[in-house]
Formats: structure tokens, C-alpha cells, sequence
């Protein structure tokens, strides 16, 4: 990619500083990592309420989560199970998925790249009591906590 200047410091060009729009990236971001077509919320809202396919666990674990990351989203036996009477995850699961991919895709926006993205959401922070960002995505609340501190970042706030 070409070389931009910003505050007078060379920096490489990024999809942002070409134009792109921070939604599209986030998009493009989160379809890479589940794995389906998400142009819009109601489209995910259709995704969770007929359940994402057990591959989406899969996609994950081959961009670099590791297993018990991935227990967050679902537990190990009930993954055999699903994949055994090859049945989708349920709602719940495939919230959780959602979750976890709106996230990865987030950190990855901000951060600038996956490697970046894991290795921060795997460091214990202050803010969440010493867990770690990703420990943080079992529960909706824990979620929406790390997609805050992730904004404050986005936006230059020290976090």
C-alpha cells in the first residue's frame, strides 16, 4: 500500500485512510471471521434465530483463537454432539458466536491486524480486574464493556 502522511508522519495507507468507511471495514472484518454474508443487523438477527452452522467454531480456531476461547462461545461436548446429528448451534451459541466475531472484528479495526487484535484481547486489564478482554465475552454485559474500551481506544482515549 502507498505511504500517507498524518500530523506530518509517514504511516503505510490503510483501507481507512483510502476511503474506505470504518463500517465497511468492521463489516468486512466480522464477515471474515464467521464466515457468512451480515450486510445488515437483520441479517445477523436471521442468522442467530436459525443458528450459525457448527463450522463458524472451526473458521475461529484456523484464525488463531484457541480451543478454550472458543468454549466461550460453545462447550466441547455439546460441539461433538451438534456435529455428530449435524444440527446448527442454537441460538444461544450462535449469540455468543455473534459476540465473540463483533469483537474480533472490532479490536481488529482498531488495532490495525488479527495478530494485534488476539494479542491484546488475551492481556489481562485493569478495567476488567485483572481478566482478560476475552474472558470478558461469556456475558452480554462483560461484551458491551469491551466494545467500549475498544471505541475509547478507537477514538484516542487512553483506556
Amino acid at each position: 500500500m502507498p505511504q500517507v502522511l498524518w500530523h506530518h508522519v509517514p504511516m503505510k495507507a490503510t483501507a481507512l485512510s483510502m476511503g474506505a468507511t470504518t463500517a465497511k471495514i468492521l463489516n468486512d472484518f466480522f464477515e471474515d471471521w464467521l464466515g457468512e454474508s451480515a450486510k445488515s443487523e437483520q441479517q445477523i438477527v436471521h442468522l442467530v434465530e436459525a443458528g450459525l452452522p457448527t463450522n463458524v467454531v472451526r473458521r475461529l480456531l484456523h484464525r488463531g483463537l484457541s480451543k478454550d476461547e472458543v468454549f466461550i462461545v460453545i462447550n466441547p461436548r455439546t460441539l461433538k454432539h451438534r456435529k455428530s446429528k449435524n444440527q446448527r448451534l442454537s441460538r444461544e451459541e450462535s449469540e455468543r458466536a455473534v459476540r465473540m466475531v463483533r469483537i474480533l472484528a472490532r479490536a481488529q479495526s482498531v488495532l490495525g491486524n488479527r495478530e494485534g487484535a488476539l494479542d491484546w484481547l488475551r492481556a489481562p486489564k485493569k478495567r476488567f480486574e485483572g481478566r482478560s478482554p476475552i474472558n470478558m465475552l461469556s456475558t452480554e454485559s462483560g461484551g458491551r464493556l469491551v466494545e467500549q474500551m475498544l471505541i475509547q481506544i478507537d477514538e484516542g482515549m487512553f483506556a
